[in-house]
């Protein structure tokens, strides 16, 4: 495997499956599966998933909503995601804890570092939830903190297309993909990878970045093994 340590990056959106809200459980089990093939191999997994199946705080802002109450709501529909997804890996066998950066001990771990190192180290997934107890930081962000504070070697975006375009494929049919595109390539040209705080912490923390389409099967191990999957951005 060319990484050891990863940290999956999920949209709330992707457990939707064909839904047009909340959570499909076939998605869940298909999830699972491709991420049972690490588990397998030995990668140590960590695991950020959106909220925008159940509610996005940017969008609640917009209609009104205080901002700061709208990121928490945001916050608290990751949780409810982590859980479903924990739910659905340790059915297919894989231990899993899930740690919430807002303390509620009856459903999950405080997070903290040392213990999810802890839980890393004996072969169990992590699932970081409630982003980073913050308002005003996407699990973009998360994600990124999350892989530079685990020293993970990537960070893995799973999304709906194969990779980072020029362009919009679905609006601009001459758009292309990217192999590989640096950092600031993706911050000047708004290339929509990741919000820019994401993009900056990977920067500074030289953690590569991989866009692949989740819906491939085995794409996900594809990755992790270093094949030429996706668009890398470093």
């Amino acid at each position: 495997m060319k990484y050891k340590t990863v940290l999956l990056k999920l949209s709330g959106e992707a457990l939707m499956g064909g839904q047009q809200y909340g959570v499909e459980s076939e998605t869940l089990r298909y999830i699972a599966q491709e991420i049972r093939t690490l588990f397998d191999s030995g990668v140590r997994i960590g695991l950020v998933i959106g909220g925008g199946n159940i509610f996005r705080g940017v969008s609640g802002s917009a209609q009104g909503m205080d901002r700061v109450s709208a990121d928490y709501m945001g916050m608290l529909a990751t949780v409810i995601n982590s859980l479903a997804l924990q739910d659905a890996l340790e059915k297919a066998g894989i231990p899993t804890r899930v740690q919430s950066a807002i303390e509620m001990r009856q459903v999950a771990e405080p997070f903290i570092r040392r213990r999810a190192m802890r839980h890393l180290e004996k072969g169990r997934v992590v699932i970081f939830a409630a982003g980073t107890g913050n308002p005003y930081f996407t699990t973009d962000t998360t994600a990124t903190l999350r892989a530079s504070e685990i020293n993970a070697d990537v960070v893995i975006k799973a999304t709906k297309v194969d990779g980072v375009y020029t362009a919009d494929p679905k609006k601009d049919p001459t758009a292309t993909k990217y192999d590989t595109v640096s950092y600031i390539d993706v911050l000047t040209k708004r290339l929509n990878v990741m919000d820019s705080t994401a993009i900056s912490m990977c920067m500074d923390n030289n953690i590569p970045i991989v866009v692949y389409n989740m819906m491939e099967a085995g794409s996900l191990l594809r990755v992790v093994k270093g094949e030429a999957v996706g668009t890398t951005v470093k």
